[in-house]
């Protein structure tokens, strides 16, 4: 079944702003979301669906793709599938992960902490936190494809107490606040009557536990500030803003809970010869007039070396050349770039008296005299005025 356009998912035009995107998300996936329509299959793919469109648009290059080439530019690469995109499809824990790291509180249900609703003695999951770190690549890497070694600063689990944040000897205790549910209710009067609010727990920060004799090489926090190293095997064809993810790499968790990730922002370094256009590389070729008058075969540098390139005779400056399969690996795809060398006429500054000689022969030569044909420029801009 074919996807629907994103921006119709959501009830938005192409226009729309950010804060546009997100509002139309948030009412959205409130009104479909699992916890409020238990058993309805209909209601999870509205919500899946809403959420997948949602991570595109929200995300100004994934937008940029698919705004101009739809749901195949961001099925091909684009910079986005492997790269925080859906690759192998976008299932409903995609889909609730999303939502509640962008609209959700400790680990719960939204609709728990507005209504009371779902998961009552659920407890809270500590995670870590993510880490997002930039890397600079060359053109010759992304070309190539790479392997890096990060060293990233990081928290990591306390050996003393093995992540528990509890002294040797001693456990954790049920809290008595919550009573070892993580959360705790409370009631409050409005205009509309009394309602029920399900909040994390603050003594136990909502782990249904407290600790009486904490650790103290890690103070209870069951981590300490560390160093790991992060390797990251980078594809070709990477662009600027591209990321990976590298899991469980991130921060530790507080008691043991599930680490978080690294995530790799790619950023591509300035050349002093090439310049990137999409998948394309461009560069300025200085030749001898002589070359570009009579032609001849030229060496050119690319981002894998040495090439050859032939010059056709009667090459004016400005004329762009393309080098087939000379550029940078579609990324996730068959195919590579092509390089466009753009022409320049180099002009010798110095000349002997035998070179002056030759040219003043030359000059008189009909070859040599550039064709009269058509309009000057100063005659186009007098018609232009009506002059």
């Amino acid at each position: 079944m074919p996807k629907r356009d994103y921006y119709e998912v959501l009830g938005i035009n192409r226009s729309a702003s950010e804060d546009e995107i997100k509002s139309a998300y948030r009412k959205m996936a409130m009104r479909n979301h699992p916890d409020r329509n238990p058993g309805d299959n209909a209601a999870e793919e509205r919500f899946k669906e809403a959420t997948e469109a949602y991570e595109v648009l929200k995300d100004q290059q994934k937008r940029q793709t698919y705004d101009q080439f739809g749901h195949a530019g961001l099925e091909q690469g684009g910079g986005f599938g492997g790269f925080g995109g859906f690759e192998g499809g976008f299932d409903i824990g995609d889909a609730l992960r999303a939502f509640m790291r962008d609209f959700g509180g400790g680990g719960g249900s939204m609709f728990d902490d507005l209504f009371g609703m779902g998961g009552g003695g659920r407890r809270q999951r500590n995670r870590g936190e993510d880490l997002r770190v930039r890397i600079k690549l060359s053109l010759e890497e992304i070309a190539s494809g790479v392997e890096k070694s990060l060293r990233v600063k990081r928290l990591i689990r306390c050996d003393a107490c093995n992540g528990s944040g509890v002294a040797a000897g001693s456990s954790r205790k049920t809290c008595p606040q919550c009573r070892g549910s993580g959360r705790v209710r409370t009631m409050s009067r409005t205009i509309l009557g009394t309602i029920q609010q399900v909040t994390t727990c603050n003594m136990c920060r909502g782990t249904g536990e407290v600790i009486s004799d904490p650790c103290r090489t890690c103070n209870g926090e069951g981590r300490v500030r560390g160093t790991s190293t992060v390797k990251v095997k980078v594809p070709p064809g990477v662009s600027s803003g591209n990321y990976m993810t590298v899991d469980s790499m991130g921060n530790a968790a507080p008691g043991n809970g599930e680490p978080g990730d690294v995530i790799v922002v790619f950023e591509e370094s300035e050349h002093e010869f090439f310049t990137r256009h999409g998948d394309n590389i461009i560069c300025e070729l200085p030749i001898a007039f002589t070359t570009a008058a009579m032609g001849g075969i030229v060496s050119v540098p690319t981002i894998k070396g040495e090439a050859q390139l032939r010059i056709p005779p009667g090459t004016q400056p400005g004329k762009v050349l393309k080098m087939r399969g000379k550029g940078i690996p579609h990324l996730h795809q068959n195919g590579v770039g092509d390089q466009l060398v753009q022409i320049t006429v180099w002009v010798p500054t110095k000349l002997s008296a035998n070179d002056k000689a030759i040219l003043e022969k030359l000059e008189g030569s009909e070859s040599f005299r550039p064709p009269e044909g058509g309009k000057s420029f100063f005659s186009k801009l007098r018609e232009s005025f009506g002059v």
